[in-house]
């Protein structure tokens, strides 16, 4: 008869193996035959689930837990709060952690992770601040401190992320590689690319990750020569690239449009450095391609591809046959992606674009249509930090408390820019609307009402932050630009594509995003 010593090992083997779900299935097996379980059994089996993301199994493994009265068992708790994380269950997440009986800074830390990895950032930086009132065995280490970082870069949170670095070096932490990595992408992020590169040169000793931080950091910021350089250096001091490295170097040449350049490197990871193209590269060259007007080529490598193209290949082409108004191309590639069964409203936008640019308002009509029937719908947030605190504002959300200010600064812009020359671009989205109608619809966009918020909160010349969780639009683009001009501001924008840099009228991405 076997014990629970054994049961257990066996279960501990099935989660560190390919068929974690045979863990949980032995488990099941060892309470038919009446073998008692322990802690140790509950903790591989949520390691099982947790690495199959089985949360069905899991939750029946947390009702065990419960039921056998393990509820006091902070490692245990800690785990299931690992799980639901994984599985995207946020809310779970913190129902558990709010009926443990007692926690440490390793289940803090497991709710910090839980919100950074599910796209919940702000809670995260809450969860930090809480933290710096309990006792010392909940104040933040170094784990804490490293989640915070790349919450902060997510956020465009770049004072917020300071203040954490501050803690760290008040509380002996020091400056090791994997934190000056960390802080490298971070302010990358934030569009403090100085700030990154002054990290990275004060680093005594530098890995192939810190080379990868920079040139991403060069990349995302338009500094696409720069990335090229590093990377030329990197290899010269002997650090071989990896595929990440390489994705990081082709993402800059595809941002700044250096066609010649991308499309050697792409030619020499196989033949000089032995790596094989992933999806990520082969989408970086598809960038590369449709920037420089090559848009056949590019759809072409894209069929010719080993691998089965991904939603992020196709997308990047539909945004390339939107700038240059290629609306037949633009809806074979919608047809792509919807087998896909992966679009998403900025793609329908994209297509809705792509039509007006080229005047097919019926198209418009039709897809506008068939949006509506879906529900498709496109709702974006915008956030800013202002005096360590991060705002963020949703279209049509008017629960911020300083909202009839923010409305009155916001207008007062308007009128600022109109005089300039600003005029609200009247969305293909809206086209069955009057001009004022149009133009009113796109004035309150979460971004622009970032940037008045900004306005009125901070010193003049001060930079503005903004983050956006979708890809900025037109209209958004030139507000800022002229913005920039009108109240000499520069203007830092990140969506999840790449970073605007606003400064005099200009973009740094020279109007192709």
């Amino acid at each position: 008869m076997p014990t629970s010593l054994h049961c257990n090992t066996m279960i501990r083997a099935f989660s560190c193996s390919e068929i974690p779900s045979d863990g949980v299935r032995f488990y099941r097996m060892m309470k038919r035959e009446g073998i008692k379980s322990n802690q140790l059994t509950l903790s591989f089996c949520i390691d099982c689930c947790t690495k199959n993301s089985a949360l069905i199994e899991g939750m029946q493994i947390h009702k065990s837990v419960l039921v056998d009265g393990y509820e006091s068992d902070c490692v245990l708790m800690t785990s299931l709060m690992e799980l639901y994380s994984g599985c995207g269950r946020c809310d779970n997440a913190c129902k558990v952690f709010d009926d443990m009986l007692q926690r440490d800074a390793v289940a803090y830390n497991a709710l910090i992770s839980c919100f950074v990895n599910n796209k919940r950032t702000r809670d995260a930086l809450s969860v930090y601040k809480s933290m710096l009132t309990l006792e010392r065995d909940c104040r933040p280490d170094e784990v804490s401190c490293l989640l915070l970082i790349q919450a902060c870069g997510e956020l465009g949170a770049v004072d917020f992320g300071r203040s954490v670095v501050n803690y760290m070096e008040k509380n002996g932490y020091g400056m090791s590689m994997r934190l000056s990595n960390a802080l490298i992408t971070m302010y990358s992020k934030c569009g403090c690319v100085d700030d990154a590169y002054c990290i990275f040169e004060r680093m005594p000793t530098k890995n192939l990750v810190s080379f990868s931080s920079m040139i991403s950091g060069f990349g995302i910021n338009g500094y696409g020569k720069h990335a090229i350089e590093l990377f030329r250096e990197m290899h010269r001091m002997g650090i071989a690239p990896d595929a990440k490295a390489i994705t990081a170097v082709l993402y800059a040449c595809s941002h700044r449009g250096l066609l010649d350049e991308g499309l050697l490197i792409f030619e020499k990871m196989t033949q000089e450095f032995g790596i094989h193209p992933n999806i990520h590269h082969y989408g970086c060259v598809v960038d590369i391609l449709g920037r420089a007007g090559s848009l056949d080529q590019a759809y072409d490598l894209i069929v010719s591809m080993e691998d089965k193209p991904d939603i992020k290949v196709w997308r990047t082409l539909l945004m390339a046959c939107r700038i240059h108004k290629n609306f037949g191309l633009a809806e074979r590639v919608i047809e792509h992606i919807t087998e896909l069964k992966a679009q998403e409203a900025g793609d329908y936008i994209l297509l809705l674009n792509t039509y007006s640019s080229n005047g097919k308002w019926d198209k418009v009509r039709k897809l506008r249509k068939f949006m509506e029937e879906q529900g498709i719908l496109t709702v974006g947030c915008s956030t800013i930090e202002v005096k360590g605190m991060v705002h963020e504002f949703v279209v049509g959300n008017v629960s911020h408390p300083q909202n009839d200010d923010i409305y009155e600064m916001f207008n007062e812009i308007l009128q600022q820019l109109k005089i300039a020359g600003y005029v609200p671009e009247a969305s293909s989205e809206l086209h069955d609307l009057d001009l004022i109608e149009k133009q009113t619809a796109v004035s309150f966009h979460s971004e622009k009402l970032a940037i008045a918020f900004g306005v009125l909160s901070t010193p003049p010349s001060t930079t503005i932050r903004v983050a956006n969780s979708a890809q900025i639009c037109d209209d958004c683009h030139n507000f800022a630009k002229v913005f920039s001009a009108v109240y000499n501001r520069k203007v830092i924008i990140s969506d999840p594509n790449r970073i605007h840099h606003f400064r005099e009228g200009k973009c740094s991405c020279d109007d192709f995003w």
